[in-house]
């Protein structure tokens, strides 16, 4: 590609509020759930489910409704008084867990009638708790499985990436791509912005060629990520 076609990228308004939010079978529990707070039958929930599935971006939306405080799971401190009523905690791993810390917020939320939510790709039983009192409060948490990404969640993204960066496409492309990447909306974000790229350098509509290249190009960027590629 010479200097002349190289493609200048523009930048994409991509709205993540709840009435932009695609719902299908595999999220629509965790989004009814979003939708019915505060009124929840407990002050914690656990949303777990695989990469991809949509996690961070439901819990996103849901800790801006309920103007939660975000804090990576990894980084709770016992000794750091919490501040808000209202909790987003990411990522909970095996191991990876100050579990006094997380006893203590649990019960700060339960006393401020306060709401927890946590994120996981595992069950809370998966996470070897030694805290008794911590596991038994786990056990009483609500608990909220997101699949990975079906078909139909996958098309109607891939549709909303399309049309957030006004791109013409032709009829099939959304088809071919839901049928052959791979079942994560990270993978349709990055695919998406690889087909963005073919046919601006190209200065095309999005065909099936190009959604094919995207493809391509969008795998071996994944590859190159993975250690010991």
């Amino acid at each position: 590609m010479s200097p002349s076609q190289l493609p200048f990228e523009l930048p994409v308004v991509s709205s993540d509020a709840r009435e932009d939010l695609v719902v299908s079978n595999a999220n629509s529990i965790a989004v009814n759930l979003i939708d019915s707070w505060p009124q929840w039958p407990g002050n914690v929930v656990v949303l777990a489910g695989p990469v991809g599935s949509g996690k961070s971006h439901l819990a996103g939306i849901w800790a801006r409704t309920a103007n939660a405080r975000i804090l990576d799971m990894a980084a709770l401190n016992a000794d750091r008084p919490p501040e808000r009523q209202n909790f987003l905690l990411e990522d909970a791993e095996t191991g990876a867990i100050n579990e006094r810390a997380l006893f203590h917020l649990i019960n700060h939320v339960n006393s401020q009638r306060g709401h927890c939510m946590i994120t996981s790709r595992k069950w809370p039983s998966q996470w070897q708790i030694a805290l008794p009192d911590l596991a038994s409060r786990l056990k009483a948490a609500q608990l909220v499985e997101l699949s990975e990404p079906d078909d139909e969640l996958l098309r109607q993204v891939i549709f909303k990436l399309l049309a957030d960066r006004q791109l013409a496409f032709d009829p099939g492309v959304v088809d071919y791509l839901v049928t052959r990447m791979e079942r994560s909306l990270e993978a349709a974000n990055m695919i998406v912005a690889e087909i963005d790229r073919e046919a601006l350098a190209k200065k095309s509509r999005i065909t099936r060629a190009i959604a094919s290249a995207a493809l391509k190009n969008s795998e071996k960027a994944q590859n190159l990520d993975q250690p010991g590629q």
